[in-house]
């Protein structure tokens, strides 16, 4: 039987009256990687923040690996194995690209500590593995404020990674992304597959098709669907409700 690395059971959360999650049941197994669809106000976004501790639910658990870390405070959450990369990337734009890594990859608090303390043999292999899934090896020595947005959002990614989170929350990873950017994201996001899980909400179509292993559709709150690529293409209600007409394969934003 597969390991659920995330298990949502019956989550909710009342804003005065209006359910903007509104009972979703969802398992996600260990190694997998979830798309979470939904038109604007499906409940996606509010439903990350339930899952990572931002807003507290108001019914309904949220397990990580079996362990109940249902409205936990949000580093509690992270230490039981959830990271969570926003929109908006945040790197020290200061340090150069490894050195935000060292800081990522210590547990002291203090960022000029963790880069007096050095990095053991195991740390800097790791580093290194790191720097070559993310594809920033080239700017290893660069300082964070010189990259381009996607360069700042795999350097953000990586930051994730060498942290060891288990389970990886990305929201919307390609906005603002040229197209060659998009398409060294998939690159990189499908490489994680085994190594994390990942629940990543996005809007680009042609994104989803090349990392998409199964689909959560979101619709006022609640589930509306689950499957394949092609299940989810060709069911009637997630098309009348979110994807048109023209279908998944050929919907772009």
């Amino acid at each position: 039987m597969s390991q659920m690395a995330l298990t949502l059971e019956g989550l909710a959360v009342d804003f005065s009256g209006f359910r903007a999650v509104d009972g979703v049941s969802l398992a996600v197994e260990q190694g997998e990687l979830r798309v979470l669809l939904g038109a604007n106000g499906a409940g996606k976004t509010t439903l990350m923040d339930l899952i990572s501790g931002k807003t507290r639910s108001t019914e309904g658990r949220v397990l990580i690996h079996g362990r109940d870390v249902t409205n936990q405070r949000e580093h509690k959450i992270a230490q039981a194995g959830v990271g969570r990369k926003f929109q908006i990337p945040s790197v020290f734009s200061g340090l150069t690209v490894q050195q935000n890594l060292e800081v990522a990859q210590s547990a002291k608090p203090s960022v000029f500590d963790n880069l007096r303390f050095g990095l053991g043999a195991q740390e800097r292999t790791r580093l290194a593995e790191v720097l070559a899934l993310i594809g920033l090896e080239g700017e290893a020595d660069l300082e964070a404020g010189y990259l381009s947005h996607g360069q700042t959002q795999w350097l953000e990614l990586g930051m994730l990674m060498i942290q060891n989170a288990s389970v990886i929350l990305l929201d919307e990873p390609t906005a603002g992304m040229t197209q060659a950017e998009t398409a060294k994201t998939a690159e990189i996001i499908n490489r994680l597959k085994g190594r994390h899980t990942l629940l990543v909400v996005e809007h680009d179509m042609a994104f989803v098709r090349d990392i998409a292993e199964r689909i959560t559709v979101l619709h006022l709150g609640r589930v509306l669907a689950e499957g394949s690529v092609a299940f989810i293409e060709g069911h009637p209600e997630v098309k009348a409700a979110y994807l048109g007409k023209q279908g998944i394969s050929e919907c772009s934003n």
